[in-house]
């Protein structure tokens, strides 16, 4: 594509009032104006012949394969001319919904018929993202006119779950805290697998002393307990219209499957098996407990493809088709979220029937924005009324936290973008206890 510049049509314009006030003092001199368009056009012509030829000129694109959620990437442009280069080129990245470009447009400066320059890729939210088109456009020698050539991509870019971060920070943890050489604990809750007898040493529980096996070898022998493995893990994801609102930059939902995948890594490495159920108006993932090295990819792959739901949650039909799943104790890691008492009705009711037979941990996401409402100085009506229904929403909140704490729910509550440690902190405390 070739158009004029700005240059070109404000020089054309200027033979407007020039022409009109020659053809008023001097009517025989009306051909003036069109001559002055006339040569204001041959100069454009003239402009678009020695300019970069646009057929030579070849668009590529450097981009990463994938984008995390809550991340960013760099992708890189070039062209590349074969003869005549102009002195810069303007380049602009046309993105899906999904990823925003910054910024819209760069200039980036010729040097030996080449020019490169990067666009900052910023992921809006998970799904399939994609790069559209690349366009490129510089100016004629004499600024007349712009050659512009337009590269269509249709690349994807596929927007996914990001969880280097935590699962890095995790992992500090889990090495710290649970697998430092093959680490055996001297418990005697009902829970504890026996591991061996070994000779009773200073600093052992006494309670801990085998009487028999001691009088038959004549020593004092002591009993040796490990935590127990092969735990069913379910992690239970809602992914109901309150859970898909923006929190700490992301929605609820990715803190959620961010942590859960890292719950999933963990609980894995350590013997347990893990499932993943996800549900909103109905179920929608119910992979059950796996184990073995290939469970790990599959949860993240089953993870990656839940979407974001406008639908209300229905906690009668998920955790009742979740408890008929079920057939031992299990620990149901649930990560969900409630506006009101009215609406956490159901799930409380729900809830009890599961803590009948299973442990049950709620993951409860910290609202500093509504926090920082309720403690900020009004200024207008309007931040007093902001106030107050966030005081309210966080009251309603408590209410329902403590009703589940009294019915013998295990709750954690900590900031969305920091939960993955406090819940690997958790989950390793439940194992050492024998609660699971």
């Amino acid at each position: 594509m070739i158009y004029p510049t700005a240059r070109a049509i404000g020089l054309a314009a200027i033979g407007a009032p020039i022409a009109l006030l020659v053809g008023l003092t001097a009517p025989g001199l009306w051909l003036i104006g069109p001559g002055w368009i006339a040569l204001v056009f041959a100069l454009v012509m003239l402009d678009a012949a020695l300019g970069a030829d646009r057929a030579r000129a070849s668009l590529s694109l450097t981009a990463p394969g994938a984008l995390a959620a809550g991340g960013q990437g760099e992708a890189l442009v070039q062209v590349a001319f074969a003869a005549a280069a102009p002195a810069a080129v303007e380049l602009a990245l046309e993105a899906n919904a999904r990823i925003e470009v910054e910024p819209r447009r760069r200039r980036a400066r010729v040097a030996d018929r080449l020019a490169r320059t990067g666009f900052r890729l910023k992921p809006i939210r998970r799904g399939p993202g994609a790069l559209v088109r690349l366009w490129a456009r510089w100016p004629g020698p004499m600024g007349l006119v712009w050659k512009q050539k337009v590269e269509t991509l249709d690349r994807p870019l596929p927007v996914t779950l990001n969880i280097q971060a935590v699962k890095d920070e995790a992992l500090k943890l889990f090495t710290r805290d649970a697998l430092a050489g093959p680490r055996l604990q001297f418990d005697l809750g009902g829970g504890s697998e026996f591991h061996a007898l070994s000779e009773f040493r200073p600093g052992m529980d006494r309670r801990s002393i085998d009487w028999k096996q001691s009088a038959r070898h004549r020593q004092l022998l002591a009993r040796e307990f490990h935590v127990e493995r092969n735990h069913p893990i379910i992690l239970v994801v809602d992914t109901g219209r309150l859970m898909c609102e923006p929190l700490a930059g992301l929605p609820k939902i990715d803190h959620a499957l961010n942590a859960a995948l890292v719950l999933a890594y963990v609980g894995l490495k350590s013997g347990d098996r893990v499932g993943l159920f996800a549900f909103d108006a109905k179920p929608h993932v119910a992979s059950g407990a796996l184990s073995g090295p290939g469970a790990y990819a599959l949860i993240q792959r089953l993870a990656a493809g839940i979407d974001y739901s406008t639908a209300e949650t229905n906690f009668t039909l998920g955790l009742t088709q979740l408890s008929g799943a079920l057939r031992r104790r299990s620990l149901l890691v649930v990560f969900t979220d409630f506006a009101d008492t009215t609406s956490a009705e159901l799930m409380l009711e729900n809830v009890g029937r599961l803590m009948s037979q299973h442990l049950v941990l709620f993951v409860v996401m910290r609202d500093d924005e509504m926090e920082a409402l309720t403690r900020k100085a009004p200024e207008d009506g309007e931040d007093v009324s902001r106030a107050v229904v966030a005081a309210a929403l966080l009251r309603e909140r408590e209410v329902v936290i403590e009703r589940l704490r009294r019915m013998g729910a295990e709750i954690l509550e900590a900031p969305a973008q920091q939960i993955g440690a406090p819940l690997l902190a958790r989950y390793l405390d439940l194992k050492r206890r024998d609660l699971l």
